[in-house]
């Protein structure tokens, strides 16, 4: 018996007896003066908060932390367990495995002495070109609040804060920090703060990040009602809340509208400007308090208050991180169609073709880029799974059509000089980016001091022909390949946007004939002094590109390996180009020719399987003709060996989709750019499944469909009270794991409110005819709406279905209920 939202014991929110922590936190306030305070609220670099040894408070070390922790350091120095993408996790349905998925990560943040994680993003896919889709879970905001508060829970279990971003509405990145998101209250309530008060709720989170864009007029990072009336007010939230990075713009408007801490600095709009606005009676010394205590609560419960107890004492047992990024995977692949042709066939030959089956993209990127040790690619995983002699490979399309940051065949250091030209320090690079800042500088390089950073080393190319370089980033640039300096110049990038450095084009500067495993020097010098400028980071790239064989000779040899095979496996995927925070996308189709290449090999083998590496969505216009299309999402490091698992039938694909499939045509809801800078939300409660529905259109795939390898009967489903026990029967002839659905439906059609909604789901494993019964709690609030009017909840009394199936189109059983 399962339900969604049940935790063994051991594995419930983490609580602090409040007298204890309260007298810690009112001990310590007291013995701090307003400059001191001021400069708690307000980062003394990229990471972390100052420390205050008077009174025994450490400083408090954030780092990002979706899939993984990468620390304070834009560094490989420290591998870090890479699991798969937010999208990925919430594919599994299993808040539990969330829950897992938090201990690990709060195991891996103690490794790195980070305190507060930057995560989860609960943000909606609100639209299918939102950028920064990989990274958030769900367009569903139960599903959302369900998955973000196992991981909460599971993050906090072991000591370490979360902070629950992007607090609220940044569902695109066009214009993300100045756009003004238009939204009225019923959808707000109703979509995109739901989540966020049902972790608040059922996690107890001790961090919240407010976003960089407005609502309604008023930027987040300001915004009195939301943070202090809804956040603070209604849902008694009691965490810190910290700017997204930049985003905090006012000092007085900041303070007043909830904003505790000022990220990054040094330079803040807090510190000293915010200490001087109390003298200058603008801003009362009442308020800097409570933005300490909840600093200093944080502190606490983090254990970086001496003499006061953390709220943690024992922690989690450890964590195998490889093995629970392998399960976390193969959980997560959505197998969206499958004509028998997988599993795998034993003893029979594969064809494995795509360049992301070699290179496979195992995360997103931007803020929640990781290094880790080991990246196992398809290739990989099914070359130690398969029989030797039975599997061969075709590159058939690449999708990189752009320049790429440096990493295959690239041995690369950075070496630091000052002005005389004498090394600084010299530091090992994981890849052809760097990204510094205060914090990030390696030992013995301060900024006053480096004058010069050298990204130098080795490219050992894969293929004869013309390679090309480029570079990314601001400033001065020597750019020298095989001892010619090919380019010598200055590069000025948009001085409006602080990331564009981290997330714009790369450069071309160079095309060389290169002979393949003959190795040649690279040197990218860049000038860390420009003018007047003052630097406070260094975000430079050596980007990279390989000879462009002819697309219709890759093809060929794709389709010649194809029909030689038993069956063809291909792999498509976006790239960084496509698919990043920073950019929404134009389209959804996948880049370069993959798609005729999937065309091409289907046309020759009629057992042809698609596997899609992709965080969000894509057009998928191959579909009908191939035998087996299976989503694998961006699966963190062990990606190829979790999809090896899958493709043999080792273990079962378990996931499910937590967010609806289908062309870019067809879709509701798709305007992520704003108009004189406001962005309209003028679908309302309508996005996702609930516009498809109000559309009367058919996705490709549909919210939460998803197929294993056995089958499923639905018995029956009893009502109590708002209990729903449903009991399903494995039908097949394998043992599987089954995610019961429960969708909530008016009797009677209404025009304000969806055809119907999740309000509930369990996941049951039964063996082949075996019988298993699935318990759903179907809260309250399901069937609820915000009356603006009133400006409070409504219950809606009346009829309504209940829907039990296997997704939000494929309903089995429908019971009929009154309330």
């Amino acid at each position: 018996m399962n339900t969604a939202n049940d935790f063994p014991r051991g594995e419930v929110a983490v609580t602090h007896a409040p007298s204890a922590t309260e007298a810690a936190v009112e001990t310590a306030l007291a013995r701090l003066d307003l400059d001191t305070k001021a400069r708690l609220l307000a980062g003394q670099d990229r990471w972390s908060l100052p420390p205050v040894p008077e009174i025994g408070l450490k400083s408090l070390v954030m780092s990002d932390g979706p899939i993984g922790v990468r620390g304070v350091r834009w560094s490989a120095d420290s591998p870090s367990i890479a699991l798969p993408s937010p999208t990925a996790l919430a594919a599994t349905w299993d808040p539990r495995l969330a829950h897992r998925a938090g201990v690990l990560l709060a195991q891996e943040a103690r490794r790195k002495g980070v305190h507060i994680l930057l995560a989860p993003t609960v943000n909606l896919h609100r639209s299918p070109l939102g950028g920064r889709h990989f990274e958030c879970y769900s367009e569903d905001p139960y599903l959302t609040g369900a998955i973000g508060s196992g991981y909460v829970n599971g993050v906090q279990s072991g000591g370490v804060g979360t902070t629950v971003k992007h607090f609220v509405a940044n569902d695109a990145e066009t214009d993300r920090f100045t756009v003004d998101n238009l939204i009225s209250a019923r959808a707000l309530r109703e979509l995109y703060l739901a989540p966020f008060e049902a972790i608040v709720e059922n996690a107890h989170p001790w961090g919240i990040m407010t976003a960089y864009n407005s609502v309604n007029g008023t930027t987040m990072s300001e915004h009195h009602y939301l943070v202090n009336e809804v956040l603070r007010g209604e849902w008694g939230f009691d965490g810190f809340n910290v700017s997204d990075w930049t985003a905090a713009r006012s000092t007085v408007d900041a303070i007043n509208g909830g904003l505790d801490v000022a990220m990054p600095g040094p330079r803040t709009v807090y510190g000293e400007a915010l200490s001087q606005a109390v003298r200058d009676g603008t801003i009362a010394e009442a308020t800097v308090d409570e933005a300490v205590r909840n600093v200093l609560r944080l502190a606490v419960r983090v254990g970086a208050l001496e003499g006061a107890e953390p709220a943690v004492t024992e922690l989690p047992e450890t964590v195998d991180g490889v093995e629970l990024a392998r399960e976390i995977a193969r959980r997560s692949f959505v197998l969206v169609k499958n004509d028998d042709t997988l599993p795998l066939k034993p003893g029979g030959t594969v064809a494995l073709i795509g360049a992301a089956a070699r290179d496979a993209r195992v995360l997103g990127g931007g803020s929640a880029t990781v290094f880790p040790d080991r990246t196992v690619a398809p290739l990989d995983g099914l070359t130690e799974a398969l029989p030797e002699g039975t599997l061969s490979y075709a590159v058939g399309a690449d999708p990189n059509t752009e320049l790429t940051t440096a990493d295959k065949g690239f041995t690369l250091r950075a070496v630091c000089r000052d002005a005389s030209g004498t090394v600084l320090a010299t530091t090992g690079i994981p890849n052809g980016q760097i990204h510094w800042s205060f914090a990030d500088l390696p030992d013995g390089v301060s900024f006053d001091t480096l004058h010069t950073v050298e990204l130098t080393g080795t490219f050992t190319p894969r293929n004869t022909g013309p390679h090309t370089f480029g570079i990314k980033g601001k400033g001065a640039f020597s750019l020298s390949v095989d001892g010619y300096t090919h380019y010598d110049g200055v590069q000025a990038p948009d001085e409006d946007d602080p990331f564009e450095g981290f997330f714009a084009a790369p450069a071309p500067r160079a095309q060389v004939e290169l002979t393949a495993q003959e190795p040649v020097e690279v040197s990218l010098t860049h000038l860390t002094a420009l003018g007047d400028y003052l630097r406070e980071d260094i975000t430079i790239s050596l980007a990279h590109q390989e000879p462009q064989r002819d697309p219709d000779a890759l093809i060929a040899e794709a389709v010649a390996a194809a029909r030689a095979a038993d069956t063809a496996v291909v792999v498509v995927a976006t790239t960084d180009r496509v698919e990043s925070e920073g950019f929404d996308r134009a389209d959804l189709r996948l880049p370069g020719r993959q798609d005729d290449l999937v065309r091409a090999v289907a046309a020759v083998n009629p057992h042809t399987v698609v596997v899609v590496n992709s965080g969000s969505p894509v057009d998928l216009p191959w579909r009908d003709e191939v035998a087996a299309v299976l989503l694998s999402w961006f699966p963190g490091q062990e990606g190829g060996a979790a999809l090896a698992d899958v493709l043999t039938g080792t273990h079962e694909p378990g996931g499910r989709l937590p967010t609806t499939w289908g062309s870019l045509a067809d879709a509701p809801v798709t305007q992520v750019a704003p108009e004189n800078g406001e962005l309209p939300y003028s679908e309302g409660v309508f996005i996702g499944y609930r516009a498809w529905d109000k559309a009367a259109r058919v996705p490709s795939y549909p919210f939460g469909h998803g197929l294993g390898y056995t089958d499923w009967t639905y018995k029956s489903v009893e009502m109590y009270r708002n209990v729903a026990k449903v009991r399903v029967h494995n039908s097949g002839s394998r043992p599987g794991r089954e995610v019961v659905q429960v969708y909530l439906s008016p009797a009677e059609r209404e025009n304000d409110r969806p055809v119907r909604w999740l309000a509930g789901f369990a996941a049951v494993e039964a063996g082949p005819g075996e019988t298993a019964e699935a318990v759903v709690e179907i809260p309250r609030r399901a069937f609820e709406v915000w009356d603006e009017t009133a400006g409070s909840w409504t219950f809606i009394k009346g009829s309504y279905n209940i829907q039990v199936g296997r997704s939000v189109a494929d309903r089995r059983i429908n019971v009929a209920i009154d309330v």
